[in-house]
């Protein structure tokens, strides 16, 4: 009568353990060149990614820098197409993380808060200030 005890406890652990192990994140890689990013950055926002929050005024706004803004449109784009690995490349300008990138009241969601790309609607393009 114990085994199915057993059982169920470690069929519970191992669906814990693999919903911890998918905890990840699409931010830039260290030494990417800002032309690179932005291109990056234009290509996510234009397919699917959710940029809304890192326009002047956005949540993800601050620190107004093409890395910043780059990671978040990176991971949207990232999470809405299921974490899949290929959808962390950005021209390989990306990488994936297992440390949350939030901060402050930047929040990056994690997949369950945000849908598919499919249903998303798109922004046709991201301008970065210049100055960055």
């Amino acid at each position: 009568m114990g085994t199915p005890k057993v059982i169920c406890m470690v069929l519970l652990a191992v669906v814990a353990a693999s919903n911890i192990a998918e905890a990840t994140w699409c931010v830039v890689r260290s030494g990417a060149s800002a032309g690179a990013l932005q291109a990056g950055l234009n290509w996510a926002c234009s397919h699917g990614a959710d940029c809304g929050p890192i326009k002047p005024g956005g949540s993800c706004f601050n620190p107004n820098t093409i890395q910043n803004h780059a990671s978040y449109a990176y991971d949207s784009y990232y999470q809405r197409n299921g974490k899949a690995p290929s959808a962390c490349n950005f021209g390989g300008t990306a990488t994936i993380a297992v440390s949350d990138p939030s901060f402050g009241g930047c929040r990056y969601p994690p997949i369950e808060s945000v849908g598919r790309a499919e249903d998303a609607t798109t922004t046709k393009s991201f301008t970065e200030d210049s100055t960055n």
